[in-house]
């Protein structure tokens, strides 16, 4: 190889990376999966690298393309693998604050990364899903995302219409600041290293919900723990039973306030995502299948 075709694959290199945190944090919202997202980020790259020099003229909306395409095919295996998960799939958890899934500078940007929308976004079909995550996430127009899908306008506004329809429905209609979020997670945290109930119990709403996704290969509810009262019963004994010892910090995951939680040996032991409505905590969600751990982990490593 001459120097002349080294400079060249360095200039191409540094160019894909200048696009990857925004190709990854494509990808993460489409699969919910920072290892799959990784993956596919890299597919890209191979075949990106096996383009001419030059022959890509627009290498951010090509990569988009690439990207989007390459989850798409990763989604359809990934339904029939998530039919048969062993109790809830949560996604994957990221920590958001060293810019891992580019910017987060909108509140939309950050709506589209939550735990939240992501399990709301596996009730939308593939497609669905592309066109909703490239107009919310990324602003793309109707004429951009069908040049990305190969659809038609008309179709892919009518595809983004269903979308917004069908999560709706779901979606909190009011979410409280970001300081208000973060300062009821951390009166979480010292309720919960305190196991102070009575504290507890005033930062949850009575109609809590608390999911856990252990994946068949650690112990997790395999149901929804629902209402006050009864979260309140299994935050006191998963305290009792697995958290002595445990070191509880607040992070910032998925682009909001939640809970990393560290085993005396430093080692990762599970993540909390919240979903905060009216100034209380709705929705908790802890992921403690280890291998959805991975990622953070590593993030922690850089950290440290």
């Amino acid at each position: 190889m001459t120097s002349t075709q080294s400079a060249e694959r360095a200039a191409r290199a540094a160019e894909f990376e200048s696009h990857r945190p925004r190709m990854f944090g494509l990808a993460y919202r489409m699969l919910g999966s920072a290892e799959e997202a990784k993956d596919a980020v890299q597919d890209a790259y191979l075949r990106f690298g096996a383009t001419e020099p030059g022959a890509v003229e627009h290498v951010g909306a090509w990569l988009a393309k690439v990207v989007t395409n390459l989850c798409l095919n990763r989604l359809s295996s990934a339904r029939v693998q998530r039919e048969q998960y062993a109790g809830p799939w949560l996604p994957e958890p990221v920590l958001t604050s060293d810019g891992t899934l580019g910017p987060l500078e909108s509140a939309e940007q950050l709506d589209s990364v939550s735990c939240a929308l992501l399990v709301l976004l596996e009730r939308l079909t593939p497609t669905e899903r592309a066109v909703y995550v490239l107009r919310e996430a990324f602003a793309y127009g109707y004429r951009e995302i069908a040049g990305v899908l190969d659809l038609g306008e008309a179709n892919c506004r009518q595809l983004y219409r269903r979308s917004v329809a069908r999560l709706e429905e779901e979606r909190a209609r009011f979410e409280p600041s970001e300081r208000v979020r973060r300062e009821l997670v951390e009166a979480f945290v010292g309720a919960a290293r305190e196991g102070d109930l009575a504290a507890l119990e005033k930062i949850l709403a009575t109609d809590v919900q608390w999911w856990g996704d252990g994946g068949g290969k650690v112990t997790a509810a395999r149901k929804a723990v629902a209402g006050r009262e009864k979260v309140l019963r299994f935050l006191e004994g998963i305290a009792e039973r697995y958290l002595v010892g445990v070191e509880l910090l607040v992070a910032e995951i998925n682009g909001e306030p939640g809970i990393v939680a560290r085993q005396p040996d430093g080692s990762l032991f599970a993540v909390v995502c919240f979903e905060v409505r009216e100034g209380r905590v709705s929705v908790g969600r802890t992921i403690l299948n280890p291998d959805k751990l991975g990622f953070v982990t590593r993030q922690l490593g850089m950290a440290a």
